[in-house]
C-alpha cells in the first residue's frame, strides 16, 4: 500500500441524525465515486473555511472546527438544523490515491427544517435501525445505527461485537 504521508490525514465527520426513534439515511447520487446509489448518513470533509475566519484562542487555537464542518455538512446536504453532535466512534482508512483518512461518526437529534437534497443525493428516509435492514448501505453504517438505538433506549454498547455491518 503506498501512503502518500503517513503524519497528514483527510478528516471527516457524519452525522446519524435522529427524530423520535427514526434515523435520516440518503441515497448518493449514482454519479458519486465513491459508493454511487448507496443509501448512508451525511457527512463530509472539514475544510480550512470551516474555521480560518472563525475567532481563535490566546494560543492561536481554533475550536470545534469539526462541530462546525459538520454542520455545514448537513445544511448543505439535506438542509437541517440538528442539536449538539455528540461522538460516536471514529474510522480509520486509506483511500484509493493514498491518502490516509479519518471519519468521525457522530449523533444528534434533528432541531428544525424539511429535508431538501443537494446533489450529492438523489432521495431520503427516515427509518428505524429494523427498517434500515432492508436497505443497501455503505458498509458499517447499520452498525452505527443499531449502536445509536441502543444508546437512546439505554441499552447498555459495551457488550455490542461490532462487525462493521
Amino acid at each position: 500500500m503506498d501512503i502518500k504521508n503517513k503524519e497528514l490525514h483527510r478528516v471527516t465527520s457524519t452525522a446519524i441524525i435522529y427524530k423520535d426513534d427514526k434515523f435520516l439515511i440518503l441515497k448518493r447520487s449514482p454519479e458519486k465515486k465513491a459508493f454511487p446509489n448507496k443509501w448512508t448518513v451525511p457527512g463530509g470533509g472539514l475544510e480550512v473555511d470551516d474555521y480560518i475566519d472563525t475567532p481563535k484562542n490566546k494560543e492561536g487555537l481554533w475550536y470545534f472546527a469539526i462541530e462546525k464542518s459538520l454542520q455545514r455538512e448537513i445544511k448543505e446536504e439535506c438542509n437541517l438544523e440538528v442539536d449538539k453532535a455528540k461522538y460516536l466512534l471514529d474510522i480509520t482508512f486509506v483511500n484509493p490515491n493514498g491518502t490516509p483518512s479519518i471519519i468521525l461518526s457522530f449523533y444528534c437529534e434533528y432541531k428544525s427544517g424539511e429535508v431538501t437534497l443537494n446533489k450529492e443525493s438523489v432521495d431520503y428516509a427516515w427509518v428505524t435501525y429494523e427498517e434500515a435492514k432492508n436497505y443497501d448501505l455503505i458498509d458499517g453504517i447499520l452498525g452505527e445505527l443499531e449502536m445509536v438505538d441502543k444508546i437512546l433506549k439505554g441499552e447498555d454498547i459495551e457488550n455490542i461485537e461490532y462487525s462493521g455491518k
